[in-house]
């Protein structure tokens, strides 16, 4: 029986080559998008899963509002592991991190920059998922300047992974050994370094100071432990060990703090969470948002949605020429079931082929897909162990779920109406197959409007003026591997004939420094006149190289002597300080972090507010100081030859240092890279709305042949009449024009609200205009009117002859 039913479907499927066609390729193409998400919500969600004690893993924050400025970090103090540890019994171990940079590794008589480095203790490994491939963790990384590196440098370096005892040279200086080669950290972790380098090599790691944040700090919970529980512990715990370093600094207690509105502690995120829920300052990598896995998410389902209802809308179409044969079936004793069941073979048959050139559509798109989304997804056995059960179960519930309507619809015709032909009741008729038109094109509108929102946001975020000119500066980074030299090289730099001026200096508006501290408006420590700010060291010719403008006063001066004690403080800082006049007025800013002195700096210029976070951020204070930073040298380009002059600069970089790497970028592409989840976003977002569009329009085009097969007799009869082939099309078209108006009106209030909401993650940002709502609507009744003239004109223009003897 079954064996009949596969069969009959078909011969019934290759009769109607042109609707198989179709159906195949509308369903097709909606599981191959579908299954293109999936990879990438799936890769989205296995983000540090690899950690086989996972679920006991959490980071510590560090959350402060003090000096009018709050935030999140992800760092915390030196001496928090250690405390916590000694303190909770429900702890296991504590693990810290400090990210201080690259270095330069040597290889030969070359020197490579490597940026994947950070200091670790011992603890990593009892923490954190991490294979041994040679040597052991026990005390890998219990002494100084001991190293543990991946198999990827191993084989870089030595050219092969068992290298236990051997010796790096970083910088030129310092020799670390090699006491343990792990396997590569899988691309689905929040950090992944190459280079662990023993925590104990860096004095920091060892000072007693509370109030000062470098340390990423993770915690292991034992078994059974309430986390919700444990948290409510922490503000006693922060009581007791900073609260007297509070007082000998601010002169106050945790309470009398806390009281004015400030605060000082720590929060706990699970390390699931980090990548798509955490957005913290100082995070060991750019994360992602959980925001975008729900959009992806419920497009993949949308577009899923739209092509079963195409399936439903194209079958149905086809329902005239098949009425007489369910007739004649039923006349000869066919009982409803076994028609039925035909039907649904036929439906899961046509689901079959869709999701077997799906499978092969995702794996032949998955490298564009990739490019697009910056991502490095593979089919791998683990993945295909889940999902081919996973697709032959879609097989069967899509089968039957997109076959159940037309099934039952077909299944019901009753023998005698069938061959008198009184079954044809006309588009108006089919009140289902109105509101599915409905919902594919409000989703269609839906996915229209938040294309453009994003596309707009996006452009406005390229063409803002920032408050610094970042066209045509070049930044030569690891410019302290120069050492004394790097004051020597910038000025070299900018007496070259391409150059407009250069500037030494680490601290960059698109990324690079960021050092928070506060400052007091007093020589006494009175936190109701303190101010946190960003502090970044730079030099006179920062300003003048980056275009940042000036409202008040003037800029550093080399000639000045007494500059080493000036600042320069930005609009957003002159605001909180509330200076009537803040030229020559002083500051004093803490010697140590143990705030024991403080050091008296005087305002000479106050400097217009430019972006230097993200445009998800306010502007917040900062403050420069000229001191000398060798972190890179960011030099302004006049040149059109710019080629030209990169290898001049680069020569002059080789002269200083023959054996160090030369590295650079230009400051408009490190702008670019901050943005670039927001862009794959919006390039993602046009492909599936591009093809969402597509589904749709089949689902029209398969109605619109159904309309005008149904109304062929009426078509003729019009024809003989007089009626001209614009007529026509309007009385075909109308009704479906008015179905697509209906989804305008049903998805532009929902889209705007989506879209207002997604605007609200940047502080600056553009409105949702008016024309973005009519562009789409606009747009989606051009296209179905350009779907529905094809059957309109092509049943327009056939001979009436023909239309009135179609029967």
């Amino acid at each position: 029986m079954i064996k009949n039913y596969i069969k009959t479907a078909f011969r019934g499927l290759m009769k109607n080559k042109g609707f198989t066609f179709i159906n195949v390729f509308g369903l097709a193409l909606g599981l191959a998008t579908c299954l293109l998400i999936v990879f990438y919500v799936f890769d989205e969600l296995s983000f540090d899963r690899f950690n086989t004690k996972a679920d006991r893993i959490y980071r510590v924050n560090n959350e402060i509002k003090f000096g009018g400025t709050e935030n999140s970090y992800a760092v915390c103090p030196a001496p928090a592991a250690a405390a916590l540890k000694a303190d909770f019994a429900e702890i296991e171990q504590v693990v810290r991190f400090r990210d201080r940079g690259g270095n330069q590794v040597k290889k030969g008589n070359k020197n490579i920059v490597e940026d994947r480095m950070v200091y670790a203790d011992n603890s990593i490994f009892s923490v954190f998922t991490l294979p041994m491939i040679s040597g052991s963790t026990q005390n890998a990384l219990t002494e100084p300047h001991t190293v543990v590196i991946t198999e990827r440098m191993a084989k870089k370096y030595f050219d092969r992974t068992n290298v236990v005892g051997q010796t790096l040279t970083f910088n030129d200086t310092s020799l670390y050994k090699v006491t343990a080669v792990i396997k590569d950290l899988p691309k689905q972790s929040h950090f992944n370094f190459d280079f662990f380098i023993s925590m104990p090599t860096i004095d920091e790691s060892k000072e007693d100071v509370w109030f000062s944040n470098n340390f990423n700090t993770y915690i292991l919970f034992k078994e059974g432990v309430d986390i919700k529980k444990f948290a409510t512990k922490l503000p006693a715990f922060m009581h007791k060990h900073a609260g007297p370093q509070m007082q000998s600094i601010i002169h106050l207690t945790f309470d009398k703090f806390e009281q004015s509105g400030n605060y000082f502690r720590f929060a706990l995120i699970p390390l699931k969470d980090i990548h798509l829920r955490s957005g913290s300052i100082a995070e060991l990598s750019a994360n992602g948002d959980i925001k975008t896995v729900y959009i992806f998410s419920a497009v993949a389902i949308f577009i899923l949605l739209i092509a079963c209802v195409n399936f439903m809308n194209l079958s149905t179409a086809r329902s005239s020429n098949r009425a007489r044969e369910v007739g004649v079936r039923k006349v000869l004793g066919s009982p409803r079931k076994y028609l039925i069941a035909q039907f649904l073979t036929e439906s899961i048959l046509v689901t079959l082929f869709a999701t077997l050139i799906a499978l092969l559509a995702a794996w032949l798109f998955l490298p564009q897909f990739n490019k697009m989304s910056g991502k490095e997804l593979v089919i791998t056995g683990q993945i295909l162990s889940w999902l081919l059960p996973t697709l032959l179960l879609i097989i069967i519930i899509i089968g039957c779920l997109a076959g159940s309507y037309p099934a039952l619809y077909l299944s019901a015709f009753q023998p005698i109406e069938v061959l008198k032909g009184k079954i044809a009741a006309g588009f108006k008729g089919g009140i289902f197959r109105n509101f599915l038109v409905v919902f594919q094109f409000a989703i269609s509108i839906f996915l229209i409007i938040g294309t453009l929102v994003i596309y707009n946001q996006l452009k406005y975020i390229q063409s803002k003026d920032l408050g610094y000119n970042r066209d045509h500066v070049m930044i030569v980074r690891n410019v302290w591997s120069l050492g004394n030299s790097a004051k020597s090289f910038k000025h070299e730099v900018q007496g070259l004939a391409g150059v407009q001026n250069a500037s030494l200096s680490g601290a960059l508006p698109t990324g690079g420094y960021g050092n928070s501290s506060t400052m007091f408006k007093d020589p006494v420590i009175d936190q109701k006149r303190a101010l946190l700010a960003q502090i970044w060291p730079v030099d006179e010719d920062y300003l003048p190289t980056l275009g940042i403008k000036l409202v008040a006063g003037r800029n550093f001066s080399k000639d000045v002597l007494t500059d080493t004690a000036a600042l320069v403080i930005n609009e957003a800082a002159a605001k909180m300080l509330n200076f009537s006049n803040p030229i020559d007025q002083p500051l004093y800013a803490p010697n140590d972090n143990l705030v024991k002195t403080l050091k008296k700096y005087r305002i000479i210029g106050v400097m217009k507010n430019f972006n230097f976070r993200s445009l998800k951020d306010n502007i917040t204070p900062l403050i420069f100081t000229m001191n000398e930073d060798r972190g890179a040298v960011s030099v302004r380009i006049r040149s059109t030859n710019i080629p030209a002059i990169i290898q001049q600069i680069k020569n002059k970089y080789n002269s200083f240092s023959p054996t160090q790497e030369f590295n650079y970028s230009f400051m408009d592409e490190d702008f670019d890279a901050i943005y670039r989840a927001e862009q794959r976003i919006g390039t993602i977002s046009i492909a599936f709305t591009s093809l969402a569009i597509v589904i749709a329009c089949l689902g029209l085009f398969g109605l619109a042949a159904y309309a005008a097969e149904q109304r062929t007799k009426e078509i003729g009869i019009r024809k003989v009449l007089g009626a001209n082939i614009s007529t026509i099309v309007g009385m075909l078209s109308k009704d479906f024009i008015l179905l697509v108006l209906l989804a305008i009106v049903l998805a532009t209030p929902l889209a705007w609200w989506a879209m207002h909401s997604w605007l609200q993650g940047f502080a600056y940002r553009q409105s949702i205009q008016w024309w973005v709502l009519v562009l789409a609507g606009g747009g989606a009744i051009l296209i179905a009117f350009v779907t529905i003239s094809f059957q309109s004109v092509k049943a327009a223009i056939m001979n009436p002859v023909k239309s009135l003897r179609s029967e």
